[in-house]
């Protein structure tokens, strides 16, 4: 999409334009922005490490997740 680069606060705004959530492993976001602004819904991922091997064990409950989110939520995986 061309966002590389795309600091939190913008790309939080455009994806919230483009998306219903944002799924990311940055465990500070929600200190740093206030997600209760944005229409959309952010899930953190909670792995020892963001290499595959670590994130794919979330995936069920991720997919979980995301079949019944509701807008404007924190949702934290593997927390």
């Amino acid at each position: 999409m061309g966002w590389s680069g795309i600091k939190n606060g913008e790309l939080l705004d455009r994806a919230a334009s483009e998306f219903d959530a944002l799924v990311t492993v940055d465990k500070n976001l929600e200190y740093q922005q206030n997600l209760k602004a944005l229409p959309i819904a952010v899930v953190v991922l909670y792995a020892r490490s963001n290499e595959l091997p670590f994130l794919l064990p979330l995936i069920p409950k991720l997919e979980e997740v995301l079949a019944n989110l509701a807008p404007r939520t924190l949702i934290r995986i593997g927390a």
